[in-house]
């Protein structure tokens, strides 16, 4: 599986990097994770418009969601030979209900769904092209999932946004890759079930034998340096910083 970061920044688009979204590649196949504030300009570097096979949105907050509402006018308004082909699109129950509110003045209630095949998560394994995908409930406020991506023999796991929970470490036992938000810093925010910060994903890391861990999901206003510390303190393996454009091959 070829991974590629097109955006790491949390709660809102930094100066280097858009909101969260991940293209993960395999046989052809190109699945997104999310694709919040400032993705879809940073995803034209990596893929075509209408090269995406499917997507998954772990959940309903803006920078993790936003841009699929200019997604549905690249769509659904495209300038050369009509809408696109219907689109799978796995998120939490209410995804249209919610983009449609969001994007506000749709042709009619039912016009993302003329692009999007919007299907509800649920706990569950299934298949996505080439990949098998387990999704899991994950500690935030809203309906939230973390992502066990496998294909040939290869996992990687994406948290999406959590607070510690024994759901993330379960789904990503023995993983090659542990793309984890680390959104707080160690000592200074104290709010449960919102966020991790850079300790608990490598206590997450460590717990569950994962090869590799990548921080991701750092607003702007955190230090990153601070969170690889004290990540790299509890966690012995390689752990690198998300950054935008970042290709790993798992």
């Amino acid at each position: 599986m070829k991974l590629t970061v097109v955006g790491c920044s949390g709660s809102f688009p930094s100066a280097d990097s858009a909101c969260s979204s991940y293209l993960v590649e395999a046989e052809g196949f190109s699945l997104l994770l999310d694709m919040g504030n400032g993705a879809l300009g940073a995803l034209q570097q990596h893929c075509g418009l209408y090269d995406l096979d499917a997507i998954l949105l772990s959940h309903l907050h803006a920078d993790h969601c936003i841009d699929m509402c200019a997604y549905f006018v690249a769509r659904y308004y495209r300038h050369d030979g009509g809408p696109a082909d219907v689109l799978p699109v796995y998120g939490p129950k209410g995804t249209e209900q919610r983009l449609t509110t969001a994007y506000a003045d749709t042709p009619s209630e039912t016009s993302m769904s003329e692009v999007f095949d919007f299907r509800a998560l649920e706990r569950s394994a299934f298949e996505i092209g080439p990949f098998t995908v387990h999704a899991d409930r994950v500690s935030h406020p809203v309906e939230a999932y973390a992502f066990r991506i496998e294909h040939d023999g290869r996992s990687l796991v994406y948290s999406g946004d959590t607070g510690p929970c024994g759901a993330l470490t379960e789904l990503s036992a023995d993983a090659d890759l542990l793309l984890c938000e680390a959104a707080f810093t160690h000592g200074r925010e104290q709010i449960p079930d919102l966020h991790l910060n850079g300790r608990e994903a490598g206590e997450a890391a460590a717990a569950a034998g994962v090869g590799r861990l990548v921080l991701t999901h750092i607003p702007p206003w955190t230090d990153p340096q601070v969170n690889l510390r004290d990540a790299k303190g509890v966690y012995g393996g390689p752990v690198d910083l998300a950054r935008a454009g970042a290709v790993y091959e798992v």
